[in-house]
């Protein structure tokens, strides 16, 4: 059977992650990284992993159908992973054990729902931690649920409600990658202190973390919730039958 070509706007998207990688490929490395090696005990790593199955498995599932059913879509796919890789490993140090950094994953969770993107969060935070040393295996469950899981459902949430509202969608956009960039930051604070907490109490803890990422991650979360709306208006305008088939470009 005939291979179909590429259409232009799928030849654009590929083009559009090629410039992802090569960005990423310029980046130098910085030595921060996610919740590092080997700074949670063991018991808690073994619990945030298993915590992170169920949202796996359903992302898997829901890949898996979203492809089988609209195969054109494997590239937008794609350009969601490579826009998470890229900003997710633009790393700013902090002094807690983990580090501040945009996320990029409110875009693939307003575009094929969180679930989804639990499934290319893993992916991603695998590969930072072989190859980039941004991250670790052990903690790779704790990364995950912050990053891949409970993020873009917040970031799915906000976009959610903001269309039963009714609100501007460039604006929507905006507060759900934005929300979601800090709740990501929440969570992994909560996480440090339910494991760091021996000189003060779990709230406390809390505190402490989340002040040392706020005048780091602020800033960022703004700035990733413009790029989240600038992508999405490069796609409205190269791959508008993809959006369409994503139901992102439905009548709200």
């Amino acid at each position: 059977m005939k291979r179909k070509a590429f259409s232009g706007a799928q030849r654009r998207l590929l083009a559009y992650a090629a410039v992802f990688c090569a960005v990423l490929g310029a980046v130098p490395s910085v030595g921060a990284m996610h919740i590092m090696e080997g700074y949670l005990p063991a018991g808690y790593c073994v619990a945030w992993g298993v915590l992170c199955v169920p949202f796996l498995i359903a992302g898997y599932l829901h890949i898996r159908g979203t492809l089988a059913e609209h195969r054109s879509l494997l590239t937008l796919f794609a350009v969601s992973g490579a826009f998470i890789f890229v900003i997710s490993s633009l790393k700013i140090p902090s002094a807690t054990g983990s580090c501040s950094h945009m996320t990029g994953t409110g875009l693939g969770a307003i575009l094929f729902g969180p679930a989804a993107v639990s499934l290319l969060g893993l992916i991603v935070l695998l590969f930072q931690a072989l190859l980039l040393a941004h991250g670790g295996l052990t903690t790779l469950g704790a990364n995950t649920f912050s990053m891949a899981i409970a993020g873009p459902f917040l970031a799915y949430g906000v976009y959610f409600l903001c269309g039963k509202l009714r609100v501007n969608k460039k604006l929507s956009v905006f507060l759900a990658a934005a929300l979601g960039d800090l709740f990501t930051y929440c969570v992994t604070a909560a996480q440090l202190a339910m494991a760091h907490h021996a000189d003060t109490t779990p709230g406390g803890a809390f505190a402490k973390f989340l002040l040392v990422f706020a005048p780091t991650q602020l800033p960022l979360a703004v700035i990733e919730g413009i790029l989240t709306v600038l992508i999405v208006m490069g796609l409205e305008s190269f791959a508008a039958p993809e959006l369409r088939k994503t139901g992102f470009l439905e009548v709200r």
